[in-house]
C-alpha cells in the first residue's frame, strides 16, 4: 500500500510537470521568432487547418516522456532502455519533416524499416503467442519473426500518422487503447508496466489540452511516429504478459490504426495512385466533409474526431467482455473489416456525388 501511494505521488508531480512542459513549448514555438515548427502549408491534401500552427506537440512530449523515465529509475532502478531507443529514434525520423528537411516518403520509409530492424534484433523484441497455430511455428524462425514485427510496428506508425489530420482524432483514440491495456495489465496485477500506462496517459490527455478542440499545437509526425511506435510496443508487451487474452484482440484494439493504412495501399494501387503519396480520401477525411455540411468546416474538425471515436469505441469496446474467447475476437475482428468497408463505400459514394 505504501509503494503504490509513492507511486500515485511520483504520477502526481509528473502530471504537473507535463502540463508545464506543453504550456512552455507551446508558448515559445507559436512566437514568430521560432517559425521553424510553424506549419503553414496549408494546400497539402491532409490539411484542415487555416492557421499557422506549430508542430511542437512531439517535441514536448518527448521532452515529458524522458521526465518519466529519470522518475521510474528513481522508483524501480531500472533504465528503459527499449523505449528509449525507440522513442528517439522514431521521433527523430518524423521530426525531420517538422523542421522542414525534405525527405521523400520512400527515405523516411527505409530509415524507419532500418531503424525498427536494429531495435527488433538488438533488444530484442518477440512476440510469444498468436492465436493461429501455423503463425506459432514460424515465429520460431528468426527471420520471419523478425519480418512479421517489424510489419506490425509498420501499420501501426503509420496508421497514427495517417490519421493525425484533425484536432483530437489520433490523440482520443490513443487514450482509448492505452486506457483499456491499462485496465488489462492492472487486473492482471503488472503494476510496473501499469505505472507507465499511465504515464503515456497522462502525456497524451496533457497534449490533448492544447489540440483539442482548437488547436494551439499539432503532434507533428515526430509526435505520430512516437506514440505509434509507444502503443504497437505497449499492445506487443500486454500480449507477452497476458498468455490468456486472444491476440486477435489486439488486432481489434488496433483495428482503426493498421486497417487504415492497409486498406489505404490497396485503394491507392486500385485508384493508379502512389500508395506512398498522401491524398484526401481517406474515411476521416470523406467523413469530415458530411459532418462540415452540417456543422461548418471549423466545428466540423473536431466533432469529426469525435463522431470517429465515438464508432470506434461503439465497434471495439464491447470487446473486452470476451479477451479470453480466440474464437468470437477472430470473428469480430472480421466482421470490423467489412463493417469498415462498407462504411467507406458509402461515404465515398456520398462524397463524390
Amino acid at each position: 500500500m505504501q509503494t503504490e501511494s509513492i507511486e500515485l505521488s511520483f504520477l502526481s508531480i509528473f502530471a504537473f510537470i507535463t502540463f508545464f512542459v506543453f504550456l512552455i513549448v507551446s508558448k515559445y514555438f507559436n512566437s514568430s521568432n521560432n517559425s521553424i515548427l510553424l506549419d503553414t502549408d496549408f494546400l497539402k491534401p491532409q490539411a484542415f487547418h487555416s492557421e499557422a500552427i506549430p508542430r511542437s506537440g512531439g517535441l514536448a512530449s518527448l521532452i515529458s516522456l524522458f521526465v518519466f523515465f529519470g522518475i521510474y529509475y528513481l522508483l524501480f532502478s531500472n533504465i528503459l532502455y527499449d523505449y528509449i531507443f525507440l522513442c528517439t529514434i522514431l521521433f527523430l525520423v518524423g521530426y525531420l519533416d517538422d523542421i522542414k528537411m525534405k525527405v521523400s516518403p520512400n527515405i523516411r520509409l527505409i530509415l524507419m524499416i532500418v531503424f525498427l530492424i536494429i531495435f527488433i534484433i538488438f533488444v530484442p523484441i518477440e512476440i510469444k503467442y498468436i492465436d493461429l497455430i501455423f503463425l506459432n511455428s514460424w515465429l520460431d524462425n528468426k527471420i520471419f519473426s523478425t519480418i512479421f514485427i517489424l510489419l506490425c510496428f509498420l501499420f501501426i506508425v503509420n496508421g497514427a500518422n495517417l490519421i493525425d489530420g484533425f484536432n483530437g482524432l489520433l490523440t482520443i483514440n490513443l487514450i482509448i487503447i492505452n486506457s483499456v491495456l491499462l485496465f488489462i495489465n492492472l487486473n492482471n496485477n503488472h503494476f510496473e508496466f501499469s505505472f507507465f500506462l499511465t504515464a503515456q496517459v497522462i502525456i497524451l490527455i496533457s497534449f490533448l489540452l492544447f489540440n483539442f478542440p482548437n488547436a494551439k499545437m499539432f503532434l507533428g509526425d515526430g509526435g505520430s511516429y512516437l506514440f505509434g511506435s509507444l502503443v504497437a510496443l505497449n499492445a506487443i508487451i500486454t500480449n507477452n504478459l497476458n498468455t490468456h487474452i486472444s491476440s486477435f484482440f489486439f488486432c481489434i484494439l488496433l483495428f482503426y490504426l493498421f486497417f487504415e493504412v492497409f486498406f489505404s495501399f490497396f485503394r491507392k494501387i486500385y485508384q493508379k495512385k502512389s500508395p506512398v503519396l498522401p491524398d484526401n480520401e481517406h474515411l476521416h477525411m470523406l467523413s469530415f466533409i458530411k459532418i462540415s455540411e452540417i456543422f461548418g468546416a471549423d466545428k466540423g474538425n473536431y466533432i469529426n474526431s469525435i463522431f470517429i471515436n465515438f464508432i470506434f469505441c461503439i465497434l471495439v469496446l464491447p470487446s473486452t467482455y470476451f479477451t479470453d474467447n480466440g474464437l468470437i475476437c477472430k470473428y469480430w475482428f472480421f466482421s470490423l473489416i467489412l463493417i469498415y468497408t462498407l462504411i467507406y463505400i458509402r461515404l465515398y459514394r456520398l462524397t463524390k456525388n
